[in-house]
């Protein structure tokens, strides 16, 4: 079997990236956008194709994270895959070649954003973690908050970050590995999808940051987080069959995590079934005579979309809580190495 070739990254849908793809001249290429990029995916399909002269196919399906791009079945004789608004995960190498457009961002002015941090009060040990738009700016933010009296740590994370204090919703191991040392943490970029995802990683108070607005959003309640989910895990302790989800994504494929949970399932006397998908889909487990889901695939699947589903569905950690294997305390999130 030949090795998969590393992914490349590119800044943005720019020079650089069209005179590669033209150097590279495949024969088709596939493009896969995030569900915010969805409005403008045919201008930059367009922008490409153009500028290459090289076909260029629309992946239909939005992407999540750079664990989920368009698998050789869902673009057949695609070459090249351009996946936006993503960077590549070290550890987990894409079926064909594939180059992720991280659409970094210049956004945002650090003196000021600085001078926000400070007017509000945030504690002086501060960990900092970014989207991979605006890790750019954690240089010259971080110094800005330096010369204003904090003490800002930055972690480098474990073999699934591209980068040092980037967020990924499925590991924050960089904020993980500052955690004992900082007092709160500062998430630079916009939206609750990676704030939400570092309050469930660490026990610390989570601010928001947004660059390009200069707006700064108090912490999530994570206390309210985790109650929920422990009370979650309580409703489900004495379910007897189980379905264990199992993503075959190329990043998100943890079949030996689901033949694990399976084993320790049979052996605490529950059934347990391992069912298998690219995409989860709430309506492929309706029907089903089944309890309750254990999801091996992206965690943020139960922690975000459990409303969706028409069972109970816990990460791997959960799911030995509810097994009597694991203390409901202190509540663990369900990380990706």
């Amino acid at each position: 079997m030949e090795p998969r070739p590393s992914p490349r990254t590119f800044p943005s849908v720019g020079d650089e990236l069209i005179e590669a793809v033209r150097r590279a001249a495949p024969r088709r290429v596939v493009l896969q956008v995030p569900a915010g990029l969805v409005r403008d995916a045919h201008e930059l399909a367009a922008r490409l194709r153009d500028g290459t002269g090289i076909r260029t196919v629309l992946a239909a399906r939005p992407c999540f994270g750079a664990c989920d791009p368009p698998t050789p079945d869902e673009a057949p004789g695609a070459e090249l895959a351009i996946v936006l608004g993503h960077a590549p995960i070290p550890n987990a190498l894409p079926q064909r070649p594939t180059w992720f457009v991280e659409m970094r961002s210049p956004g945002g002015d650090p003196r000021a954003l600085a001078e926000t941090v400070r007017g509000a009060g945030l504690p002086r040990r501060l960990g900092v973690v970014a989207s991979v738009q605006h890790l750019d700016l954690l240089p010259a933010l971080t110094a800005e908050l330096a010369e204003r009296g904090f003490e800002v740590r930055v972690g480098r994370g474990d073999r699934r970050l591209a980068y040092a204090g980037q967020a990924l919703g499925c590991n924050y191991t960089g904020a993980e590995e500052v955690a004992g040392s900082v007092e709160a943490f500062l998430f630079v970029g916009t939206g609750r999808f990676h704030p939400l995802g570092l309050a469930w990683a660490v026990d610390r108070p989570v601010w928001s940051l947004d660059p390009l607005q200069g707006t700064l959003e108090p912490p999530i309640d994570r206390g309210a987080l985790v109650r929920r989910r422990q009370l979650l895990v309580a409703t489900v302790r004495d379910a007897r069959r189980w379905g264990i989800l199992v993503s075959t994504f190329s990043g998100q494929n943890r079949t030996p995590t689901a033949l694990a949970l399976q084993e320790r399932a049979r052996a605490r006397g529950r059934d347990a079934e391992i069912l298998l998908s690219a995409r989860i889909d709430p309506r492929d487990l309706e029907g089903r005579d089944l309890e309750a889901y254990v999801s091996t695939a992206c965690p943020r699947i139960a922690l975000d979309d459990t409303a969706l589903y028409p069972k109970p569905v816990l990460t791997p950690p959960e799911f030995l809580m509810a097994l009597g294997e694991l203390p409901l305390e202190p509540y663990r999130f369900d990380t990706y190495h």
